[in-house]
């Protein structure tokens, strides 16, 4: 079994990384929720904030990691402060030949230890309702079904007419630290 390590993304080429991953996966999910849904999500507004945004998922308040699998990059998962002492989940995704390993297991772990370590006293996040595996993972440590919260991270990526939609196909959980 390979070893299980993490690249905080710093570097050109390490965003660039970072990019392709969240690129593939909210591709994924967009084709998806569009055939089983009827809503599309925008992702070059969403890849846009992601990677320029300087605060988003930057020290010290916010994290983006590369997880490796041996010298193989095989994940993302990130962390940002969502409001005082809480932080949010986002991007997590692991790709679909390193899945089974325990990599998105050890994303998550890594997260909540950076959260805590920051100082926040609970995690938020959200996650479309067919993500089955996503959210046995998310139960497993502690994660439980809440109402929609305030700052969700799609809320500025759906017209105001389809929210309502995209909640009822959503997920949302929160742990206290």
């Amino acid at each position: 079994m390979e070893e299980i390590s993490f690249r905080q993304v710093r570097t050109d080429e390490q965003k660039e990384q970072a990019a392709a991953l969240i690129r593939k996966y909210l591709g994924w999910l967009n084709k998806r929720v569009k055939r089983d849904y009827g809503l599309e999500f925008d992702i070059e507004a969403m890849m846009e904030s992601d990677l320029t945004d300087s605060d988003k998922f930057k020290p010290p308040q916010g994290r983006i990691y590369l997880a490796q699998y041996g010298d193989k990059i095989a994940g993302v998962g990130c962390l940002k402060k969502l409001g005082d002492g809480v932080g949010e989940i986002q991007r997590m995704y692991v790709l679909p030949s390193f899945r089974g390993k325990g990599i998105g297991r050890a994303i998550l772990e890594r997260l909540i230890d950076d959260a805590r370590s920051i100082g926040y006293h609970q995690l938020k996040l959200e996650s479309l309702e067919f993500l089955d595996a996503a959210h046995s993972l998310y139960r497993s440590v502690g994660f439980r079904e809440i109402e929609p919260y305030a700052d969700n991270s799609m809320k500025p990526y759906q017209a105001g007419e389809t929210l309502d939609r995209y909640y009822s196909i959503t997920v949302f959980m929160e742990l206290d630290l």
